[in-house]
């Protein structure tokens, strides 16, 4: 069956496929639907066309009513762009409200009630947009005037079409995702931890979190390794939750012996394999898809959670938000388990979570303790990114007090 991510280490099982209905030319028409976001189909559908205003769409669209554009790929494009520009429009009053609180640090429990608004108006503009759709084709080819070839972007990111399937409707927001991430892939990430040569880049798929953030990968590549349990005894390493497979890349190069990264995501499977192959270490690479831990123990059990402890809204989410810290927990809790008498787990995750009022330090470290773990070091590094230094960003305070950390756990003794 079919399986839809719930987390970076966990997946759960994808409903039956689902079919949207709607009435054209007096007749009654079907296709199947597809969704990124697992959103249901929508039970309202209107054709919509060149003549359709962007007010008018905006109104339907609130009302939870789904445009089937039948007119001209790029007008499709510039609606969408005119319902943006209508969700996003504040008023001036807003907007000085939304300064004046940027400039002035705000309490954890301020924080984190901004931090859940802001989400839910994130939720709310997917909604809205999501509802200007697109008719495909059995072979993936969009059936309007103007339309790119994105075949190959709805192949990496929706697999070989499946007999039977026929032609499909999906958001207009869906095909623009999977067309970008498409080019991303074309082109890559730079890695500076890989060193300077062209082919030591990252390629992430569709769907796999890219390594953007590239201070935890250098912290990776920085910290000292734990020390080889006996002589002449090649290192084992687990990466667990591997996504693009990146952190894997890194250990093989600082010449780790055998790597094991795991992952259940099986987009994240096929991106990693092919990252490592490409990379040149995939012979000291092995790649299951499991949850959480392979069998067996290591000297350096290495992972890279989701760092802020939210209910995803949608399946593309499961990387960024692990509610309930079900995959940090549940990789504190089987470190001493899998750990070799002298090995480490390192951790690497940002504090953003604590200066949101999602999680207290107080909460993570009580979470190393009950797990039976000791903290032997930390790493910190600050992170460079354009949210860090937009004041206009209501989460602006706690994006610039942002740490990101490497922590090294060892087994507390007994």
């Amino acid at each position: 069956m079919p399986t839809t991510p719930t987390s970076v280490g966990t997946w759960r099982a994808r409903p039956p496929p689902a079919h949207i209905q709607w009435t054209e030319a007096g007749l009654p028409c079907s296709a199947l639907w597809r969704s990124e976001r697992a959103a249901p189909a929508p039970k309202k559908v209107v054709l919509a066309d060149d003549t359709t205003t962007a007010d008018a769409a905006y109104r339907l669209a609130c009302e939870g009513t789904a445009l089937l554009w039948r007119g001209d790929f790029h007008n499709a494009r510039q609606l969408l762009q005119a319902l943006a520009r209508r969700i996003d429009k504040v008023p001036a009053r807003k907007q000085r409200a939304h300064k004046q609180a940027a400039a002035t640090p705000m309490p954890a429990a301020s924080l984190a009630q901004a931090f859940n608004l802001h989400r839910q108006a994130q939720a709310q503009r997917a909604r809205v947009l999501g509802m200007v759709l697109l008719p495909f084709n059995a072979d993936y080819s969009v059936a309007l005037r103007r339309a790119p070839d994105a075949r190959l972007a709805c192949l990496e990111a929706w697999g070989p079409v499946v007999d039977g399937d026929g032609a499909s409707v999906a958001p207009l927001r869906d095909l623009l995702g999977m067309t970008s991430a498409h080019e991303w892939r074309k082109k890559g990430v730079v890695i500076a931890a890989l060193g300077d040569a062209p082919r030591n880049r990252i390629y992430p798929h569709y769907g796999v979190f890219s390594p953007v953030r590239g201070e935890y990968v250098d912290l990776v590549a920085t910290v000292p390794l734990p020390l080889a349990e006996a002589d002449g005894v090649a290192m084992v390493a687990f990466d667990v939750g591997t996504g693009t497979g990146v952190l894997s890349a890194v250990l093989a190069r600082r010449h780790v012996g055998t790597v094991v990264a795991t992952d259940q995501d099986p987009r994240a499977i096929a991106c990693a394999l092919a990252n490592l192959e490409q990379l040149g270490v995939g012979s000291q690479v092995q790649v299951l898809q499991t949850d959480l831990f392979p069998p067996g123990r290591a000297s350096l059990i290495l992972c890279n959670p989701p760092w802020l402890p939210a209910r995803p809204s949608s399946p593309i989410e499961f990387a960024v938000y692990d509610e309930g810290s079900r995959m940090l927990l549940g990789y504190l809790g089987g470190l001493v388990a899998h750990l070799t008498p002298h090995g480490e787990g390192w951790l690497i995750l940002s504090d953003l979570a604590e200066h949101l009022g999602l999680r207290s330090r107080a909460e993570l470290l009580a979470a190393f303790d009950q797990a039976g773990l000791v903290v032997l070091g930390r790493l910190d590094a600050k992170p460079v990114h354009g949210k860090t230094s937009d004041p206009n960003d209501a989460l602006h305070s706690a994006r610039a007090a942002e740490v990101t950390s490497l922590w090294r756990l060892g087994a507390a003794q007994p």
